[in-house]
Protein backbone atom coordinates (compact mmCIF):
# COMPACT_ATOMS: atom_id res chain seq x y z
CA UNK A 1 0.00 0.00 0.00
CA UNK A 2 1.45 3.58 -1.17
CA UNK A 3 4.83 2.02 -1.73
CA UNK A 4 5.60 1.29 2.04
CA UNK A 5 7.09 -1.96 3.11
CA UNK A 6 5.61 -4.43 5.35
CA UNK A 7 8.88 -3.53 7.87
CA UNK A 8 8.46 0.04 7.00
CA UNK A 9 4.83 0.12 8.61
CA UNK A 10 5.88 -1.75 11.25
CA UNK A 11 8.15 0.60 11.85
CA UNK A 12 5.64 3.43 11.46
CA UNK A 13 3.56 1.45 13.95
CA UNK A 14 6.12 1.39 16.84
CA UNK A 15 6.76 4.73 16.70
CA UNK A 16 2.87 5.39 16.54
CA UNK A 17 2.85 3.03 19.93
CA UNK A 18 5.08 5.40 21.53
CA UNK A 19 3.59 8.57 20.69
CA UNK A 20 0.16 7.23 21.48
CA UNK A 21 0.79 5.73 25.07
CA UNK A 22 3.06 9.38 25.74
CA UNK A 23 -0.29 11.03 25.45
CA UNK A 24 -1.67 8.56 27.52
CA UNK A 25 0.19 8.99 30.09
CA UNK A 26 1.15 12.44 29.72
CA UNK A 27 -2.69 13.58 30.18
CA UNK A 28 -3.85 10.86 32.86
CA UNK A 29 -3.82 13.68 35.61
CA UNK A 30 -5.55 16.32 33.59
CA UNK A 31 -8.90 13.62 33.77
CA UNK A 32 -8.29 12.99 37.39
CA UNK A 33 -7.00 16.21 38.53
CA UNK A 34 -10.83 17.34 39.87
CA UNK A 35 -10.41 13.88 42.64
CA UNK A 36 -6.65 13.80 43.21
CA UNK A 37 -5.85 17.47 44.03
CA UNK A 38 -8.73 17.70 46.37
CA UNK A 39 -6.91 14.22 47.96
CA UNK A 40 -4.07 15.14 48.61
CA UNK A 41 -4.75 18.64 49.90
CA UNK A 42 -7.25 16.75 52.41
CA UNK A 43 -10.23 18.86 50.62
CA UNK A 44 -13.91 17.82 50.60
CA UNK A 45 -14.73 16.92 46.59
CA UNK A 46 -16.98 19.24 45.16
CA UNK A 47 -16.31 22.00 47.27
CA UNK A 48 -16.12 25.54 46.53
CA UNK A 49 -12.39 25.19 48.05
CA UNK A 50 -11.65 21.97 46.11
CA UNK A 51 -12.69 23.40 42.89
CA UNK A 52 -10.38 26.27 43.42
CA UNK A 53 -7.80 24.26 44.14
CA UNK A 54 -8.60 22.24 40.97
CA UNK A 55 -7.79 25.02 38.99
CA UNK A 56 -4.42 26.91 40.38
CA UNK A 57 -2.71 23.04 40.69
CA UNK A 58 -3.99 22.26 37.29
CA UNK A 59 -2.28 24.84 35.61
CA UNK A 60 0.44 24.73 37.52
CA UNK A 61 1.77 20.84 37.30
CA UNK A 62 0.57 21.20 33.88
CA UNK A 63 3.13 23.64 33.17
CA UNK A 64 5.62 21.82 35.54
CA UNK A 65 5.07 18.98 32.95
CA UNK A 66 5.88 21.07 30.07
CA UNK A 67 9.32 22.35 31.62
CA UNK A 68 9.95 18.59 32.01
CA UNK A 69 9.16 17.51 28.52
CA UNK A 70 11.50 20.30 27.04
CA UNK A 71 13.96 19.25 29.44
CA UNK A 72 13.93 15.52 28.22
CA UNK A 73 12.98 16.58 24.65
CA UNK A 74 16.51 17.80 24.41
CA UNK A 75 18.42 15.42 26.06
CA UNK A 76 16.99 12.54 24.22
CA UNK A 77 17.05 14.34 20.99
CA UNK A 78 21.10 14.78 21.62
CA UNK A 79 21.18 11.46 23.16
CA UNK A 80 19.16 10.35 19.80
CA UNK A 81 21.42 11.63 17.28
CA UNK A 82 24.33 9.71 19.31
CA UNK A 83 23.23 6.64 20.36
CA UNK A 84 20.11 5.08 17.68
CA UNK A 85 16.59 5.90 17.51
CA UNK A 86 15.26 2.78 18.57
CA UNK A 87 17.30 2.55 21.93
CA UNK A 88 16.06 6.45 22.60
CA UNK A 89 12.66 5.31 21.95
CA UNK A 90 12.59 2.29 23.91
CA UNK A 91 14.26 3.68 27.13
CA UNK A 92 11.64 7.02 27.16
CA UNK A 93 8.68 4.66 26.87
CA UNK A 94 9.76 3.26 30.04
CA UNK A 95 11.01 6.08 31.62
CA UNK A 96 7.42 7.67 31.26
CA UNK A 97 5.65 3.80 31.93
CA UNK A 98 7.21 3.90 35.68
CA UNK A 99 6.47 7.85 36.14
CA UNK A 100 3.20 7.92 35.67
CA UNK A 101 2.31 4.81 37.72
CA UNK A 102 4.60 6.05 40.40
CA UNK A 103 2.04 8.62 41.27
CA UNK A 104 -0.58 6.34 42.20
CA UNK A 105 1.46 6.13 45.85
CA UNK A 106 1.24 10.01 45.93
CA UNK A 107 0.73 10.87 49.58
CA UNK A 108 1.20 14.79 49.12
CA UNK A 109 1.64 17.17 46.19
CA UNK A 110 5.19 17.19 46.59
CA UNK A 111 5.84 13.71 45.53
CA UNK A 112 2.67 13.41 42.38
CA UNK A 113 4.72 16.81 41.14
CA UNK A 114 8.30 14.82 41.61
CA UNK A 115 7.06 12.03 39.77
CA UNK A 116 5.29 14.03 36.89
CA UNK A 117 8.43 15.51 36.23
CA UNK A 118 10.37 12.08 36.02
CA UNK A 119 7.48 11.19 33.81
CA UNK A 120 7.94 14.03 31.42
CA UNK A 121 11.35 13.76 30.81
CA UNK A 122 10.29 10.24 28.99
CA UNK A 123 7.40 12.00 27.47
CA UNK A 124 9.18 14.87 26.05
CA UNK A 125 12.17 12.85 24.77
CA UNK A 126 9.74 9.83 22.74
CA UNK A 127 8.70 11.98 20.17
CA UNK A 128 12.03 13.04 18.96
CA UNK A 129 13.09 9.66 18.35
CA UNK A 130 10.12 8.43 16.79
CA UNK A 131 9.55 11.31 14.60
CA UNK A 132 13.27 10.63 12.96
CA UNK A 133 12.88 7.24 12.74
CA UNK A 134 9.42 7.32 10.55
CA UNK A 135 11.16 10.44 8.53
CA UNK A 136 14.01 7.97 7.38
CA UNK A 137 12.39 4.96 7.03
CA UNK A 138 9.58 6.07 4.69
CA UNK A 139 9.89 6.54 0.97
CA UNK A 140 10.62 9.98 0.44
CA UNK A 141 7.24 10.42 -1.77
CA UNK A 142 5.36 9.39 1.92
CA UNK A 143 7.25 10.92 4.07
CA UNK A 144 3.87 13.50 4.83
CA UNK A 145 2.01 10.66 4.98
CA UNK A 146 4.09 8.93 7.49
CA UNK A 147 4.42 11.92 9.82
CA UNK A 148 1.15 12.80 9.82
CA UNK A 149 -0.31 9.45 10.00
CA UNK A 150 2.33 9.17 13.11
CA UNK A 151 0.50 11.93 14.85
CA UNK A 152 -2.32 10.35 14.74
CA UNK A 153 -1.48 8.28 18.02
CA UNK A 154 -2.02 11.23 19.76
CA UNK A 155 -5.98 10.90 19.38
CA UNK A 156 -6.05 7.08 19.72
CA UNK A 157 -3.75 8.22 23.38
CA UNK A 158 -6.77 10.39 24.47
CA UNK A 159 -9.53 8.37 23.62
CA UNK A 160 -7.42 5.26 25.36
CA UNK A 161 -7.24 7.56 28.74
CA UNK A 162 -10.19 9.07 28.32
CA UNK A 163 -12.24 5.62 28.19
CA UNK A 164 -10.02 4.19 30.85
CA UNK A 165 -10.77 7.03 33.05
CA UNK A 166 -14.28 6.20 32.90
CA UNK A 167 -14.33 2.64 33.40
CA UNK A 168 -12.25 3.23 36.63
CA UNK A 169 -13.42 6.81 37.44
CA UNK A 170 -16.72 6.44 36.33
CA UNK A 171 -18.38 2.60 37.08
CA UNK A 172 -15.51 0.24 38.55
CA UNK A 173 -14.61 2.43 41.35
CA UNK A 174 -17.06 4.98 41.08
CA UNK A 175 -18.17 5.41 45.09
CA UNK A 176 -14.63 5.31 45.75
CA UNK A 177 -13.63 9.22 43.93
CA UNK A 178 -11.14 9.63 46.64
CA UNK A 179 -9.03 6.55 45.66
CA UNK A 180 -9.86 5.86 41.89
CA UNK A 181 -7.25 7.95 40.88
CA UNK A 182 -4.58 6.06 41.88
CA UNK A 183 -5.99 3.44 39.73
CA UNK A 184 -5.96 5.43 36.63
CA UNK A 185 -2.38 6.18 37.00
CA UNK A 186 -1.12 2.55 37.36
CA UNK A 187 -2.68 2.03 34.05
CA UNK A 188 0.40 4.32 32.85
CA UNK A 189 2.38 1.06 33.15
CA UNK A 190 1.05 -0.22 29.61
CA UNK A 191 3.68 1.38 27.79
CA UNK A 192 6.42 -0.25 29.42
CA UNK A 193 4.62 -3.92 28.37
CA UNK A 194 4.77 -2.31 24.81
CA UNK A 195 8.11 -1.40 24.87
CA UNK A 196 9.71 -4.64 25.73
CA UNK A 197 7.92 -6.35 22.89
CA UNK A 198 8.68 -3.65 19.87
CA UNK A 199 12.18 -4.16 20.36
CA UNK A 200 12.25 -7.65 19.00
CA UNK A 201 10.88 -6.54 15.73
CA UNK A 202 12.70 -3.09 14.93
CA UNK A 203 16.17 -1.71 14.46
CA UNK A 204 17.97 1.41 13.82
CA UNK A 205 17.47 3.21 10.58
CA UNK A 206 19.88 2.85 7.63
CA UNK A 207 19.71 6.46 7.14
CA UNK A 208 21.14 7.22 10.71
CA UNK A 209 23.69 3.84 10.40
CA UNK A 210 25.41 5.75 7.58
CA UNK A 211 26.23 9.44 9.43
CA UNK A 212 26.64 7.64 13.30
CA UNK A 213 30.56 7.05 12.69
CA UNK A 214 30.66 10.99 12.30
CA UNK A 215 27.62 12.04 13.95
CA UNK A 216 28.42 14.07 16.86
CA UNK A 217 25.63 15.89 17.57
CA UNK A 218 25.87 19.45 19.46
CA UNK A 219 23.03 21.15 20.58
CA UNK A 220 24.99 24.63 19.32
CA UNK A 221 24.89 23.27 15.84
CA UNK A 222 21.75 23.98 14.99
CA UNK A 223 22.47 27.70 15.71
CA UNK A 224 25.41 27.48 13.24
CA UNK A 225 24.65 30.46 10.18
CA UNK A 226 22.92 27.48 8.02
CA UNK A 227 20.72 26.45 10.70
CA UNK A 228 19.84 28.91 12.59
CA UNK A 229 16.97 30.50 10.54
CA UNK A 230 15.47 27.32 10.46
CA UNK A 231 15.57 26.71 14.20
CA UNK A 232 14.30 29.78 15.07
CA UNK A 233 11.02 29.60 12.90
CA UNK A 234 10.88 25.75 13.78
CA UNK A 235 10.68 26.94 17.23
CA UNK A 236 8.42 29.61 17.36
CA UNK A 237 5.81 27.74 14.89
CA UNK A 238 5.41 25.22 17.56
CA UNK A 239 5.11 27.52 20.89
CA UNK A 240 2.11 29.25 19.40
CA UNK A 241 0.58 25.82 18.24
CA UNK A 242 1.54 24.59 21.97
CA UNK A 243 0.23 27.63 23.61
CA UNK A 244 -3.05 26.53 22.03
CA UNK A 245 -3.11 23.12 22.38
CA UNK A 246 -2.22 22.76 26.24
CA UNK A 247 -4.13 25.94 27.51
CA UNK A 248 -7.31 24.49 25.80
CA UNK A 249 -6.77 20.58 26.44
CA UNK A 250 -5.23 20.52 29.94
CA UNK A 251 -8.71 22.27 31.22
CA UNK A 252 -11.10 19.84 29.09
CA UNK A 253 -11.68 18.24 32.11
CA UNK A 254 -12.39 21.03 34.57
CA UNK A 255 -14.49 23.37 32.19
CA UNK A 256 -16.60 19.84 31.75
CA UNK A 257 -16.76 19.33 35.09
CA UNK A 258 -17.91 22.99 36.16
CA UNK A 259 -20.83 22.72 33.71
CA UNK A 260 -21.78 18.92 34.36
CA UNK A 261 -22.02 20.37 38.18
CA UNK A 262 -23.81 23.42 37.38
CA UNK A 263 -26.29 21.27 35.14
CA UNK A 264 -26.61 18.45 38.22
CA UNK A 265 -27.70 21.46 40.92
CA UNK A 266 -30.72 22.69 38.49
CA UNK A 267 -31.76 19.43 37.82
CA UNK A 268 -31.54 18.95 41.26
CA UNK A 269 -28.86 15.30 41.44
CA UNK A 270 -27.49 14.24 44.39
CA UNK A 271 -24.12 13.45 44.97
CA UNK A 272 -23.94 10.07 43.49
CA UNK A 273 -25.67 11.24 40.10
CA UNK A 274 -23.58 14.52 40.30
CA UNK A 275 -20.31 12.31 40.08
CA UNK A 276 -22.00 10.64 37.03
CA UNK A 277 -22.81 13.26 35.02
CA UNK A 278 -19.38 14.73 35.60
CA UNK A 279 -17.90 11.83 33.97
CA UNK A 280 -19.97 11.54 31.27
CA UNK A 281 -19.60 15.16 30.50
CA UNK A 282 -15.75 14.76 30.56
CA UNK A 283 -16.21 11.58 28.36
CA UNK A 284 -18.40 13.59 25.68
CA UNK A 285 -16.15 16.98 25.67
CA UNK A 286 -12.99 15.01 25.26
CA UNK A 287 -14.39 12.81 23.03
CA UNK A 288 -15.63 15.58 20.67
CA UNK A 289 -12.03 17.38 20.91
CA UNK A 290 -9.92 14.21 20.36
CA UNK A 291 -12.49 13.18 16.97
CA UNK A 292 -11.84 16.75 15.63
CA UNK A 293 -7.98 16.86 16.06
CA UNK A 294 -7.90 13.22 14.37
CA UNK A 295 -9.84 14.81 11.15
CA UNK A 296 -7.50 17.47 11.42
CA UNK A 297 -4.77 15.76 11.79
CA UNK A 298 -5.52 13.89 8.78
CA UNK A 299 -6.04 17.00 6.52
CA UNK A 300 -2.47 17.94 6.79
CA UNK A 301 -1.77 15.21 4.32
CA UNK A 302 -3.58 16.80 1.60
CA UNK A 303 -3.13 20.60 2.86
CA UNK A 304 0.83 20.15 2.70
CA UNK A 305 1.29 18.30 -0.48
CA UNK A 306 -1.76 20.67 -2.38
CA UNK A 307 -0.78 23.88 -0.95
CA UNK A 308 2.41 23.80 0.58
CA UNK A 309 3.73 24.00 4.67
CA UNK A 310 3.34 27.67 4.65
CA UNK A 311 -0.13 28.18 3.52
CA UNK A 312 -0.96 24.89 5.70
CA UNK A 313 0.22 26.80 9.04
CA UNK A 314 -2.37 29.52 8.19
CA UNK A 315 -5.46 27.73 7.58
CA UNK A 316 -4.56 25.91 10.99
CA UNK A 317 -3.85 29.03 12.89
CA UNK A 318 -6.65 31.23 11.34
CA UNK A 319 -9.36 28.37 12.13
CA UNK A 320 -7.92 27.86 15.94
CA UNK A 321 -8.56 31.11 16.66
CA UNK A 322 -11.66 31.56 15.04
CA UNK A 323 -13.17 28.01 17.11
CA UNK A 324 -11.58 29.42 20.30
CA UNK A 325 -13.52 32.37 20.18
CA UNK A 326 -16.58 30.79 19.25
CA UNK A 327 -16.52 28.16 22.38
CA UNK A 328 -16.17 30.71 24.92
CA UNK A 329 -17.45 33.93 23.57
CA UNK A 330 -20.49 32.59 22.47
CA UNK A 331 -23.89 32.12 24.23
CA UNK A 332 -25.02 28.78 24.27
CA UNK A 333 -26.37 25.75 26.33
CA UNK A 334 -23.57 24.10 28.44
CA UNK A 335 -24.29 20.90 26.62
CA UNK A 336 -24.03 22.43 23.16
CA UNK A 337 -20.70 23.99 24.62
CA UNK A 338 -19.48 20.32 24.83
CA UNK A 339 -19.61 19.60 21.26
CA UNK A 340 -17.68 22.61 20.60
CA UNK A 341 -14.77 21.59 21.44
CA UNK A 342 -14.94 19.28 17.98
CA UNK A 343 -14.38 22.54 16.17
CA UNK A 344 -11.88 23.41 18.56
CA UNK A 345 -9.83 19.72 18.18
CA UNK A 346 -9.83 20.17 14.15
CA UNK A 347 -7.21 22.89 14.20
CA UNK A 348 -5.91 23.36 17.54
CA UNK A 349 -4.99 19.73 17.77
CA UNK A 350 -5.28 19.02 13.92
CA UNK A 351 -2.03 21.41 13.29
CA UNK A 352 0.26 19.24 15.23
CA UNK A 353 -0.27 16.29 12.32
CA UNK A 354 2.22 19.00 10.65
CA UNK A 355 5.36 18.55 12.91
CA UNK A 356 6.26 15.26 12.56
CA UNK A 357 7.48 15.75 9.21
CA UNK A 358 8.38 19.46 8.96
CA UNK A 359 10.43 19.60 11.87
CA UNK A 360 12.46 16.79 10.66
CA UNK A 361 12.22 18.19 6.78
CA UNK A 362 14.58 21.14 8.61
CA UNK A 363 17.74 19.62 9.36
CA UNK A 364 20.17 17.05 7.80
CA UNK A 365 20.72 13.15 9.86
CA UNK A 366 22.97 13.73 11.80
CA UNK A 367 21.37 16.35 13.50
CA UNK A 368 17.93 15.14 12.55
CA UNK A 369 16.61 14.16 16.48
CA UNK A 370 18.58 17.46 18.20
CA UNK A 371 17.29 20.14 15.96
CA UNK A 372 13.25 18.37 15.99
CA UNK A 373 13.67 17.65 19.61
CA UNK A 374 14.89 21.60 20.40
CA UNK A 375 11.95 22.95 18.40
CA UNK A 376 8.98 20.47 19.18
CA UNK A 377 10.56 20.61 23.13
CA UNK A 378 11.75 23.85 23.73
CA UNK A 379 8.83 25.94 23.03
CA UNK A 380 6.90 23.83 25.77
CA UNK A 381 9.35 26.03 28.09
CA UNK A 382 7.38 29.08 26.81
CA UNK A 383 4.03 27.44 26.04
CA UNK A 384 4.01 26.44 30.10
CA UNK A 385 3.44 29.96 31.22
CA UNK A 386 -0.22 29.34 29.15
CA UNK A 387 -1.62 26.62 31.52
CA UNK A 388 -0.07 28.05 34.54
CA UNK A 389 -1.58 31.70 33.73
CA UNK A 390 -4.99 29.89 32.82
CA UNK A 391 -5.19 27.93 35.44
CA UNK A 392 -4.40 31.14 38.06
CA UNK A 393 -6.86 33.23 36.89
CA UNK A 394 -9.45 30.72 36.55
CA UNK A 395 -9.45 30.29 39.88
CA UNK A 396 -10.34 33.28 40.46
CA UNK A 397 -13.33 33.69 37.90
CA UNK A 398 -14.32 30.96 35.30
CA UNK A 399 -12.46 29.02 33.17
CA UNK A 400 -14.51 29.95 30.16
CA UNK A 401 -14.15 33.45 30.33
CA UNK A 402 -10.30 32.94 30.99
CA UNK A 403 -9.60 30.72 27.71
CA UNK A 404 -11.04 33.01 25.48
CA UNK A 405 -8.08 35.25 25.56
CA UNK A 406 -6.19 32.04 24.57
CA UNK A 407 -7.31 32.87 20.95
CA UNK A 408 -5.27 35.88 20.48
CA UNK A 409 -2.22 33.27 20.55
CA UNK A 410 -2.75 31.53 16.97
CA UNK A 411 -3.52 35.04 15.81
CA UNK A 412 -0.13 36.28 16.53
CA UNK A 413 0.64 32.67 14.55
CA UNK A 414 -0.47 34.49 11.39
CA UNK A 415 2.15 37.50 11.53
CA UNK A 416 4.92 34.63 11.50
CA UNK A 417 3.05 32.83 9.13
CA UNK A 418 5.20 34.93 5.92
CA UNK A 419 8.02 33.64 7.71
CA UNK A 420 8.07 30.32 8.01
CA UNK A 421 10.35 27.85 5.71
CA UNK A 422 8.04 26.40 2.77
CA UNK A 423 9.77 22.92 2.32
CA UNK A 424 7.14 21.52 -0.33
CA UNK A 425 9.25 19.03 -2.82
CA UNK A 426 12.23 18.76 -1.13
CA UNK A 427 14.36 15.96 -0.21
CA UNK A 428 15.43 14.90 3.41
CA UNK A 429 19.44 15.99 3.71
CA UNK A 430 21.93 13.88 4.93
Amino acid sequence: MWGITRYQWLVLFAAWLGWGFDVFDGLLFNYVAPNCIPTLLHLPLGSAAARSATLFWTGTLTSLLLVGWALGGILFGFICDRFGRMRTLLFTMVLYALGTAACAAATNLTMLAVFRLVASLGIGGEWAAGASMVAEVMPEKRRVEGGALLYTAAPFGLFLATGLNYLVAGVWFANDAAQSWRYVFLCGLLPAVVAFTVRWFIHEPERWQSVKERSQARLRQIFTPELRRRTLLGTMTTIIALAGWWSCNAFIPVIATGLARGEAALRGFDQAATLGLVEQWKFTATLCFNLGGLIGTLLTIPLAKRLGRRPMFAWYFGASAAAIFATFGLDMPPAARLYMFFLIGAPVFGVFGAFPFYLTELFPTRLRATGAGFCYNIGRVLAAVGPFIVGAAAARGTAMQTIFYVGFAPLLGLLLVPLIIETRGGALAD
